[in-house]
């Protein structure tokens, strides 16, 4: 249904199923080890590894305050984690000077991670835009990561993450911003990705 967000997916280094309905169909199709990565327990993964490691850190989204909160759980929850910036953007698009001067102040800070929570497909754009322009290692989209893991809005309990529910728990906390998404799009996608699966899930194939 967007063209320009699937030539972004097909140009990223890596791009992982951040939901279970996605990983289920993929080990119908044969691919068996398939697992969810979940943005908030790849962030804190990563997080906890980052002092032995070395690996500084930028945050990039969130709404006003969310970012700087973050930081500080993090340098709470993981003690000497580098942290080097944090910045909250504007609720528009940027101008170009905004842009250059947002990737002069990212670079300044030498992050070996940017972490970017500014939600899909809204993140995603933003990254493909700017990685001509910054000189890091790695952009990682996290979506409602900040939120979560700065305690800003719940996460769901485990159990519905594990059984796929996690958007009718996230439906339930935030209906008028999440009902268009989840009813809608969601809907119209898994239908189109189960249509297009169907040859695969027929056969039943394995992928290693």
């Amino acid at each position: 249904r967007d063209p320009a967000l699937l030539r972004i997916h097909e140009e990223a280094a890596m791009v992982t199923p951040d939901g279970m309905p996605l990983v289920w169909l993929g080990r119908r199709a044969g691919f068996r080890q398939m697992t969810r990565v979940y943005g908030p327990d790849l962030m804190s993964e990563i997080c906890r590894l980052s002092p032995s490691r070395g690996w500084r850190h930028f945050l990039y989204g969130g709404a006003p305050g969310v970012a700087e909160r973050l930081a500080e759980r993090l340098r709470e929850t993981y003690p000497g984690i580098a942290v080097v910036g944090t910045c909250c953007p504007p609720f528009r698009p940027l101008t170009e000077e905004e842009k250059e001067e947002t990737a002069r102040m990212i670079d300044r800070a030498r992050p070996h991670i940017l972490w970017v929570g500014l939600g899909t497909p809204k993140q995603e754009t933003w990254m493909a835009e700017m990685a001509p322009r910054l000189r890091i290692p790695v952009m990682v989209g996290v979506g409602a990561a900040f939120d979560f893991l700065s305690g800003r809005k719940p996460q769901a309990p485990r159990w519905m993450q594990r059984s796929g529910l996690e958007w009718l728990f996230r439906l339930a906390t935030e209906p008028r911003r999440l009902w268009r998404r989840y009813l809608v799009n969601n809907t119209a996608f898994l239908w189109a990705l189960a249509r297009e699966a169907g040859p695969a899930l027929r056969i039943g194939g394995r992928v290693e």
